[in-house]
């Protein structure tokens, strides 16, 4: 039976916008807020933990590593990605932010570097399963051309949750500890509402099409959890998630030692005092939505997508190149955050959730984008573990030269094998890339992307 409130996949694809449509957009981007605020949370308290709790270089590290912003998030994807095309897109929001929500709990009360640790491992989980599904419902709800418009709120919305969250740690920086817990209070509460609100998003239209008919053809959905991941590895597959881990993944080492590093790094090594420090991520940060709402939104369903994520990395890696040429200084720091911060609104984030879901088709779409989510949060994960150590034994400069040349990686990969969908339905997409033959109608299933996926 149709669910009255979500329109078929023809027809969300042909007429406008509905306000609906951005409203659901918005509940499900909220992942991104409270991914994006937890990890700066994190990165304003770093600082005042290491003090309060004597954290060492090591310690520091695994936190970094194991903290909603590495590993734990990327084994929350997996899960997650697995069970959105399993059970559904929104069968994760029936729990996924109550750990969330339990996970903070440990952050606001913790007294020892255990708690911490316990408290972000939770997080990282939750806001981990939580993306795929958020970014796979919103691929799946949006027209084919305003997906990457659409697609742009969640990333304002990422944006949004390090600005407020920074914002309030200014304010609240001369209660010290007790600031820091209040920050997390802030994301508790957020979370509990985006959970209640949550409940008015229906299912995907389109997963419930391509489940139905994999039952049809199959005669069971359950019998096909190995289908799909032969599919998912098949030539087609393997090639659309070494570009996606390549692009997003490389980009994102850099990324994750910003947003989680960059006041630690600042104050320790900058002589910025705290409050410098992280007003400076935050003028990054709002630049990055700047960049996103009169560059990313407007311009990439109608420009070529390669020439727009080229302008990015190239800012960015003028950003990250004065580092390694000049000291780490307020004035080398503020030309830093305007290019970073206004390149990062069109670059590889953006299009890394544009493309991963557009890439693979719904029966696999979860999934892939899991999996890749988890490469990446977990290859940042072991990263994180020695930018502190690497800092430490070779200098602020050494790291930065690290970081421009991995920028340099990840902008060849995205330019050169970025893929040509702008305007394109899924149903298209699917059919360009090979997962279908021209004259099919309806869903495809498991098997039958296997089989296009060796061809």
């Amino acid at each position: 039976m149709t669910d009255p409130h979500v329109a078929a996949p023809e027809e969300a694809d042909d007429r406008a916008t509905r306000r609906r449509h951005w409203k659901w957009t918005a509940v499900a981007g909220m992942a991104s807020y409270i991914d994006a605020g937890s990890i700066v949370a994190g990165s304003v308290g770093l600082a005042l933990w290491s003090k309060k709790f004597g954290l060492t270089d090591s310690t520091v590290g695994l936190l970094g590593a194991f903290s909603s912003n590495a590993i734990s998030a990327g084994v929350g994807a997996l899960i997650g990605g697995w069970i959105c095309d399993r059970f559904g897109r929104k069968k994760i929001y029936t729990w996924d932010l109550l750990l969330y929500a339990f996970g903070i709990l440990w952050l606001i009360c913790s007294v020892n570097s255990w708690m911490l640790f316990v408290g972000y491992i939770l997080c990282g989980l939750a806001v981990g399963a939580d993306v795929p599904a958020s970014w796979t419902l919103i691929t799946e709800l949006a027209p084919a051309k305003n997906r990457g418009r659409m697609g742009g709120l969640a990333q304002v919305l990422w944006n949004l949750g390090p600005v407020v969250t920074l914002l309030l740690s200014l304010a609240l920086a001369p209660l010290g500890m007790l600031g820091v817990r209040l920050v997390f209070v802030h994301l508790l509460v957020v979370a509990l509402v985006t959970w209640i609100l949550r409940k008015g998003v229906s299912e995907s239209s389109r997963w419930k099409e391509a489940t139905a008919t994999e039952a049809r053809r199959t005669g069971q959905v359950a019998g096909t959890t190995a289908a799909r991941i032969a599919a998912l590895f098949t030539r087609r597959g393997a090639t659309a998630l070494l570009f996606c881990i390549g692009m997003y993944g490389v980009w994102n080492l850099f990324a994750g030692t910003n947003g989680f590093y960059f006041p630690y790094l600042l104050s320790t090594f900058g002589a910025q005092s705290q409050a410098a420090s992280v007003g400076l991520q935050c003028v990054s940060f709002l630049l990055t939505v700047v960049g996103t709402l009169i560059v990313y939104m407007p311009l990439n369903d109608r420009v070529n997508r390669r020439v727009l994520l080229g302008i990015s990395v190239v800012l960015q890696f003028l950003g990250m190149g004065l580092f390694v040429v000049l000291p780490l200084n307020l004035p080398v720091a503020l030309a830093y955050v305007i290019l970073i911060g206004f390149g990062s609104g069109f670059g590889q984030q953006h299009f890394f959730q544009l493309w991963s879901g557009e890439l693979f088709p719904t029966i696999l779409r979860s999934t892939a984008q899991g999996f890749t989510f988890a490469v990446v949060r977990i290859g940042l994960g072991i990263w994180s573990f020695f930018v502190p150590l690497i800092t430490h034994h070779a200098g602020f400069r050494y790291l930065a030269l690290i970081l421009v040349l991995l920028q340099a990686v990840s902008g060849v990969i995205g330019v050169v094998f970025g893929p040509r969908t702008a305007g394109k339905t899924l149903e298209e997409i699917e059919v360009s890339r090979g997962w279908r033959s021209a004259g099919q109608s309806g869903p495809v299933t498991a098997e039958q992307v296997a089989e296009g996926g060796r061809a």
